[in-house]
């Protein structure tokens, strides 16, 4: 599925990387779905431009967030979701934009932005919701970095609870440790059944990352944790539900890395910003 996506890309990219066109949203979503369409493996598409970013280092140019939904063609029909960046400067589109003078490419600056909508009551682990920073966390547990800094992180945030409202969203990284995709759920489903502190436990687990045998994951789970849960409790449609949940706030955002941190509602690439806050 994403070898057809970069295939879908690159072809775009040649045979239009710079297209004369209005800037209008609605210019330009016509404009790629007449592009997407001359792909003879998609029947249907649907292009939606959902934030429009005006770019500081190229003055004119701005950078545009796309949803693509298409449908393609096979033996069985399937509808692929992606979420896109294009440049435009009211003349001309194109898909990427580098600076000359450092070799930038300007595809890095543009983030969709965080909405309200995105901090659900289920993933505030620690603090109140009312407090006056809310910091995000997508994170998989079995990602070394996030090892390195989300239980840390963790224990400093849950000090403070009228500070700092923290939401944990799982990002599990399944092709990298495809043992995270079980503890996840896990993790989940232990909440679910009112356990404390699941998340901050969960970075202790001790696994072979390319486990696959789902009763040796939650064996090790379950002695971490204390808990005692099965692969039906995994399995429930809460628990699916809320993956699946933080895995879409996860596409709408563009993450692609973990550990990704937000603070009020900004990308925090340092992930320290929030030991400044006063």
């Amino acid at each position: 599925m994403l070898l057809m996506w970069k295939l879908l890309a690159i072809a775009l990219l040649l045979s239009s990387s710079v297209y004369a066109k209005s800037t209008t949203n609605e210019k330009i979503e016509d404009f790629l779905e007449n592009q997407f369409m001359e792909n003879p493996r998609i029947e249907d598409v649907d292009v939606h431009v959902e934030d429009t970013v005006p770019l500081k280092e190229v003055k004119g140019w701005s950078g545009y967030i796309v949803d693509v939904k298409a449908v393609i063609k096979g033996k069985t029909k399937r509808t692929i979701k992606q979420r896109m960046i294009w440049f435009s400067n009211g003349d001309v589109i194109t898909k990427d934009l580098i600076t000359l003078e450092y070799g930038k490419n300007l595809i890095q600056e543009i983030k969709p932005a965080f909405k309200d909508t995105y901090y659900r009551p289920e993933n505030l682990i620690y603090g109140n919701k009312d407090a006056k920073h809310k910091i995000v966390i997508f994170s998989d547990p079995l990602c070394p970095f996030c090892k390195g800094f989300v239980p840390g992180a963790l224990q400093n945030l849950k000090k403070e609870p009228n500070k700092f409202a923290v939401y944990y969203y799982h990002f599990p990284l399944l092709r990298l440790h495809p043992a995270s995709g079980t503890l996840v759920k896990a993790a989940v489903a232990a909440e679910l059944q009112g356990v404390k502190n699941v998340i901050l436990r969960l970075y202790t687990v001790k696994i072979n990352p390319r486990e696959k045998d789902v009763n040796k994951i939650l064996a090790a789970f379950n002695k971490v944790e204390g808990t005692k849960i099965t692969v039906a409790d995994i399995n429930s449609e809460a628990v699916k539900k809320q993956i699946k949940n933080d895995v879409d706030v996860a596409r709408d955002l563009m993450v692609a890395g973990t550990p990704t941190v937000y603070l009020d509602g900004k990308i925090d690439n340092s992930k320290t910003k929030y030991l400044k806050v006063k």
